[in-house]
Order: C-alpha cells, then sequence, then structure tokens
C-alpha cells in the first residue's frame, strides 16, 4: 500500500510537472506567435511603391532614351539631306561660274572681233582716202596733159572728145567710189549691229548668270547655317543623350543596390521564418509528446485509482488479504 502510495504520489508529481511543462510550453508557443504575428505581417507596400516607382523611372527614362535617339537620326537625316542639297547647289554654283567664264571668254573675242573691224574700217577708209588721192592726182595729171594738148591744138575738134572722156571716166570713178563707200558702210553698219547685239545677249547672259550666281551664293549661305544649326543641335542631343544614359545609369545602379537590399533582407526574413518554423515544428512534437505522456500518466493514475479501490475493497474483506495487497 505503501509503495502503491509512492508510485501514486510519483506520477502525481510527474503528472503535475509535465502539466507545468506543456504550460510553459503552450506560453513559449503563445509568445512565439506574438512575436513572429508582426514580422509575418510585415508590411512591405512601401517597398513596393518604391519598386513600381522606380519601374516608372526607368521605362520613363527608356522611352526618353529612345525619343532623343530618333531625334539624333532625325537630325542626321536631315544634316544629311542639307549636305546633298549643299554638294547639288556647289555643283551647280561651279557650273554657273563655268558658264559666266565661258561667255566672258566669248565677250572678250566679241571684243577682240569689233577691234578688228573696227581697225579694218579704218584701213577701208584709208584706202578710199588714197584712191581718192590716187583718183585727184591722176585727174590733175590729165587735166595738165589735156591743157597742154589744147595750147598746142587750140581749134582742134577732138578736144572736145577727150573732155567728154575724161568726165565719163571721172564720173565713173566717182561711181564705183560711191558703191564701194555704200557697200563698206553697210557691211560696217551690219557687223557693228552683230557685235552689238551678240554683246548685249552676252551682258544679259551675264547679268542672268550673276543673279542666279548670288541667289545661289545666298541659298548656300542659308544651307550653310542650318547645316550648322543642325550640327549644333545634334552636338548638344548627343551630350544630352550621353548625360541622361548616365543620370538614368546611376539611376539604375541604385536601384539595383536597393532591390538587392531588399532581397537580401527577404531572405534574411525567409530563413528567420524557417528557423522559427523549424523551432515551432520542434516545440508541436515536444508538446505532442508531452500530452502522450499526460495521457500515459492519467491512464496509469487511473489503472492506479483503480488498484487501489479494489485493494481498499479486499482490506475491507478481510485482514489477509490487505497483507496481500
Amino acid at each position: 500500500m505503501q509503495n502503491l502510495n509512492d508510485r501514486l504520489a510519483s506520477y502525481l508529481d510527474k503528472v503535475r510537472m509535465l502539466e507545468e511543462e506543456n504550460a510553459q510550453l503552450e506560453h513559449h508557443i503563445r509568445e512565439w506567435y506574438r512575436k513572429q504575428a508582426p514580422s509575418v505581417s510585415k508590411d512591405y507596400s512601401s517597398y513596393y511603391q518604391t519598386i513600381e516607382q522606380l519601374q516608372s523611372q526607368i521605362i520613363s527614362a527608356t522611352v526618353d532614351n529612345n525619343r532623343m535617339i530618333l531625334d539624333i537620326d532625325n537630325s542626321k537625316m536631315t544634316a544629311d539631306d542639307f549636305r546633298m542639297k549643299y554638294e547639288n547647289e556647289l555643283v551647280i554654283r561651279q557650273t554657273v561660274e563655268a558658264d559666266i567664264n565661258g561667255l566672258r571668254n566669248i565677250l572678250d573675242g566679241l571684243t577682240s572681233t569689233r577691234s578688228s573691224l573696227e581697225c579694218e574700217l579704218e584701213s577701208l577708209r584709208d584706202e578710199l582716202t588714197a584712191l581718192k588721192r590716187n583718183h585727184e592726182e591722176e585727174m590733175r595729171q590729165l587735166q595738165s596733159q589735156t591743157g597742154g594738148d589744147v595750147s598746142v591744138e587750140v581749134n582742134a575738134a577732138p578736144g572736145q572728145d577727150l573732155t567728154k572722156i575724161l568726165n565719163d571716166l571721172r564720173d565713173e570713178y566717182e561711181q564705183i567710189i560711191a558703191r564701194n563707200r555704200k557697200e563698206v558702210e553697210q557691211w560696217y553698219e551690219v557687223k557693228i549691229q552683230e557685235v552689238n547685239q551678240q554683246v548685249t545677249s552676252s551682258s544679259q547672259d551675264i547679268q542672268t548668270s550673276s543673279h542666279q550666281l548670288s541667289e545661289l551664293r545666298r541659298e548656300m549661305q542659308n544651307l550653310e547655317i542650318e547645316l550648322q544649326a543642325q550640327l549644333s543641335t545634334k552636338s548638344s542631343l548627343e551630350n544630352s543623350l550621353a548625360e541622361t544614359e548616365s543620370r538614368y545609369g546611376r539611376m539604375l545602379q541604385q536601384i539595383q543596390a536597393q532591390v538587392c537590399s531588399v532581397e537580401e533582407e527577404l531572405g534574411s526574413i525567409r530563413c528567420e521564418m524557417e528557423g522559427q518554423s523549424q523551432e515551432y515544428k520542434m516545440l508541436l512534437g515536444i508538446k505532442m509528446r508531452l500530452e502522450q505522456e499526460i495521457q500515459q500518466y492519467r491512464s496509469l493514475l487511473q489503472e492506479g485509482q483503480q488498484d487501489l479501490v479494489s485493494c481498499q475493497g479486499a482490506l475491507q474483506g478481510g485482514g489477509g488479504q490487505s497483507r496481500v495487497c
């Protein structure tokens, strides 16, 4: 009986100890849940908002970068167009200058032709003057010869015929001279008119070419100015693009550093949660084992109580049996 009581007391102590340990484990589990509740339900909305903002900034930077690249391409195409126009205008200018030089050569040739014609006209005039002098000299000689003959033969009838012949010759010479003079003057006037027309036409062509050359030079200057402006715009856009790429590259590095930091923090949180989950599983297993032991102790206690009741009944029935119990 004493042994049974000792066993019962030890069982009760163990049950009490197990209940206390179970209570402590439940307290630890509740504390673990209490500590884990804030960390599990930690608010990451600020990180998500930051990530969304950074993503939107990256998208905006990419769009701006593409827009700048498109502007640079358009500027390059515009510069190429202006360069082609400039080259075409330069070729036209060189062609016009060559035409002007050709017209100047033609004008110089016409001027020299006019000078030669004037010289030829002067020579013809001199020749005409010489012919007149020769004719007058011949007429004087004939008249002097005629006068001598008349003085010798005053009453001769053929003298009148000779005078008539001389007059006819003089008239014929004068007609020839007048006709030659008229032909020379007409030829000279025709040549002068042709030269004047050629000079006038050449002058008009030169003026037109000069006007076209001035227009081409002015247009070429405008194209050069516009080309320089386009090149300056291209250079500024390239500098802006490089600066933007550098700025957004630094921002992207900062974003990547923040993302890596957040990923490391999430990894540490996952590791901590896994460790706490393992600890929780271990504590839950200990609790289940303790509950099983408590259940076993309770069953043993119930069996001990039944044995005690049966022993007490036997003691009431007879003293020998109680000693046996």
